[in-house]
């Protein structure tokens, strides 16, 4: 697991408040998808049993401009992996099926804006004229 000054730039350690500190994870994965980052957290008991946190992460600003995370959190024991994994499959497929055309989108499409370059020649000359005093 990533301690705070293992991060790169721009990630976050999100794991101080996590279940109280109580669990070691023993397996994290990082799924950062547009302004959320989700965390699979794969944590032990004290009986030596397996379970799953979920954890989603979105940075949010407070009145005062500051910044924090909003976390919403999910856990997932063994007896539940199959039937949770089955639910969530059958929910994708019956939502990518009854997306209406306009709507349905390639992971290409997704990320074709992302490293796209714009020349100055492309911006529209804007003039201020019209602001004048009143």
């Amino acid at each position: 697991m990533k301690e705070a000054n293992d991060l790169k730039q721009g990630e976050f350690n999100d794991h101080s408040d996590r279940d109280n500190g109580n669990r070691e994870e023993v397996y994290t994965k990082i799924v950062r998808a547009g302004n959320r980052t989700y965390f699979f957290d794969v944590k032990e008991t004290r009986k030596s049993d397996l379970y799953l946190t979920i954890t989603e992460s979105k940075k949010r600003f407070g009145k005062d401009g500051k910044f924090f995370f909003e976390k919403h959190k999910i856990f997932l024991y063994k007896e539940d992996f199959e039937k949770f994994a089955e639910g969530l499959k059958e929910s994708v497929s019956w939502i990518t099926a009854n997306l209406p055309p306009e709507h349905k989108e390639t992971e290409a499409d997704r990320h074709s804006g992302e490293t796209e370059k714009v020349s100055a020649d492309e911006f529209i000359n804007v003039e201020f004229e019209d602001l004048g005093e009143k």
